[in-house]
């Protein structure tokens, strides 16, 4: 667990060199986050209450969704597993001593974490002072949120590890990973709140692994999910988890044979 810790902040203050690159995200998040709440509130005005949701609940959910946009990393992939395998490096880190899959979670923790701090405060902020937004008073709501926000994190690097392993059959990955994140970016809730999505398409992405990255930790945060709804979202983020996981480490020991039988 020590190595993984580092792994994870070493992965932290790589990126927090990258500067511009932070600046750049922030600006683009509050630009776009201000944008999509003005065409929020348009909609709200037609119909001032949708799937439970108030103008102040929408509101805030686009500021949440643009918040989350760095952590779950949902609109690239996030991992340099494609280029590594390009390269051919790929053969040194899979016989590191220790575990590849683990190694590649604890880099993404790390790198959710600046993301974070780096790029998702400072938005939320500005939306804050800008508008009317639904912001918990309990502070079990917001360590609820924390929970789901980190599980939905491990969820959405299950499945860009998926997307970032195609490489090794196909060696070129953008197809996969720009469909993933076309998917990602529709279902999660990050575009739209899943509430917008009419009867069984609503009920059908809700079900789909990808609520768990924005449209789950949301309703935590407004207060959509209280007692015992927030302990079955947990369950709900926990077993798409293990089984992404599990999917990806098969991946993973179907990928260690083909390297070793191409002389890798």
């Amino acid at each position: 667990m020590v190595v993984y810790a580092l792994i994870s902040r070493q992965a932290f203050r790589r990126y927090l060199t990258y500067r511009g690159a932070m600046v750049g995200g922030v600006l683009a998040n509050t630009v776009f986050g201000i944008i999509k709440a003005f065409i929020m509130m348009a909609v709200w005005r037609q119909r001032p209450s949708i799937g439970g949701y108030d103008v102040a609940d929408a509101v805030t959910y686009v500021f949440l969704a643009q918040a989350m946009i760095g952590p779950m990393s949902t609109l690239n992939n996030g991992l340099d597993i494609p280029a590594r395998i390009r390269s051919g490096d790929i053969g040194t880190d899979l016989f590191r001593p220790c575990d590849f899959q683990a190694y590649w979670l604890a880099n993404d923790l790390g790198r959710a974490a600046f993301s974070v701090l780096g790029r998702s405060v400072v938005p939320f902020v500005i939306g804050a002072l800008l508008f009317h937004l639904h912001l918990p008073t309990d502070p079990r709501v917001w360590a609820a949120f924390v929970v789901a926000l980190f599980l939905g994190t491990v969820v959405s690097f299950a499945l860009r590890y998926l997307a970032a392993m195609s490489t090794f059959w196909l060696l070129d990955e953008k197809g996969v990973v720009g469909m993933a994140t076309v998917v990602t970016s529709f279902f999660s809730g990050m575009i739209v709140p899943l509430v917008l999505f009419p009867g069984w398409l609503g009920q059908l992405a809700r079900l789909l692994p990808f609520a768990a990255l924005v449209q789950l930790p949301a309703d935590v945060f407004l207060g959509k999910r209280s007692g015992g709804a927030v302990g079955t979202g947990y369950l709900f983020e926990i077993g798409w988890a293990v089984a992404l996981l599990l999917a990806g480490r098969l991946v993973t020991r179907r990928a260690r044979h083909r390297v070793v039988v191409q002389g890798g």
